[in-house]
């Protein structure tokens, strides 16, 4: 593989996360930063134990990303971090496993796993579009409020005889679930803009979910799928596709391509790669209740858009609590 690094991609000097964040991502995130002390407090529930843990594993069993080991992954390691001003660059192991994964792991000093079975399956394009996707949810900080968000369902299935019970639970667990999977959305715009090549993408979604052919035609008839999959109305439709989200903290494929294709067509992107965005330094002055708005509005417009009857009563539900959060106030 031969890596092409283009000076004509834009770099976005000290973007927010909030220039890519899908608003329902961003609004839980607002929140959960406005509790004061938060990071000490997850930082003294995990002590970083885990993350120690799983490097000093991978060091032992898998291979550190150098200019020696995958000189085209380090090459593209730097290259996202660059165009995301990523700091520190968080490094990168390549672990042999033959399905295709990435992640980023880690609260105080993150790092990236790919699996040799992702780089074989995908090109030079496609590895930086995940790699970018991996970079967003360390600059989101995505890894510090899931630590969090664990414990918090580790502790409340501890305490199952609590009066809120059995659908209590259940609610809390679809709830996390919910915004696991909007995050993922976040990063896959992230890594957009790394790459800044819907195609690319959209290769990367369709190969990820099993595609034989990225061919043009094929890649319209992938997405025709995620088209043909929201136009079931069919009430029997619809109760299957809450099922098909049980237990899921990722998008469904196909549906996840055609959201990020979305957001390459929008004005939010273009505006994005002509330097109109969000700056870190202005994070602190951030409105929380514009950002639940923003949330409460993503959750109106699904509803709007769904032409499946139970979509638009889970959507108009989570619109609910967005609203709800509005009567939040920082201490």
């Amino acid at each position: 593989m031969t890596i092409e690094i283009s000076t004509e991609r834009r770099r976005f000097p000290g973007i927010s996360p909030r220039a890519y964040e899908h608003p329902a991502d961003r609004g839980a995130l607002v929140a959960l930063r406005a509790v004061p002390g938060l990071p000490a407090v997850l930082r003294a529930l995990s002590g970083a134990v885990g993350e120690r843990r799983e490097r000093l594993l991978l060091l032992a069993s898998a291979v550190k990303v150098t200019s020696k080991q995958f000189p085209e992954v380090q090459a593209l390691r730097l290259e996202c971090a660059a165009t995301l001003e990523v700091s520190p660059v968080p490094e990168v192991f390549v672990l042999r496993n033959p399905e295709p994964i990435a992640m980023a792991i880690g609260m105080d000093t993150p790092f990236l796993v790919l699996s040799t079975g992702l780089i074989e399956l995908l090109d030079t394009d496609g590895l930086r579009f995940t790699i970018g996707h991996e970079m967003g949810h360390v600059l989101s900080g995505h890894a510090v409020y899931r630590t969090l968000l664990l414990h918090l369902t580790s502790a409340s299935l501890n305490l199952a005889w609590f009066p809120i019970g059995y659908w209590g639970l259940r609610a809390i667990r679809l709830s996390l679930e919910e915004w696991f999977r909007k995050s993922e959305l976040s990063c896959d715009r992230a890594g957009l803009l790394c790459g800044q090549d819907p195609a690319a993408a959209l290769r990367t979604h369709a190969l990820l979910a099993g595609a034989m052919s990225t061919e043009p035609d094929a890649l319209v008839d992938f997405l025709a799928q995620a088209e043909e999959y929201d136009d079931a109305a069919d009430i029997r439709d619809s109760i299957l596709k809450l099922g098909h989200l049980s237990g899921r903290s990722h998008p469904l494929p196909a549906l996840r391509a055609a959201e990020l294709q979305r957001w390459a067509t929008s004005a939010e992107y273009t505006a994005v790669l002509g330097g109109e965005y969000p700056r870190r330094v202005d994070d602190p002055d951030t409105s929380f209740t514009a950002e639940v708005k923003a949330a409460a509005g993503a959750y109106r417009d699904a509803v709007t858009s769904s032409n499946d009857p139970l979509a638009k009563l889970v959507t108009k539900a989570g619109g609910a609590v967005a609203d709800g959060l509005r009567s939040f106030r920082r201490p």
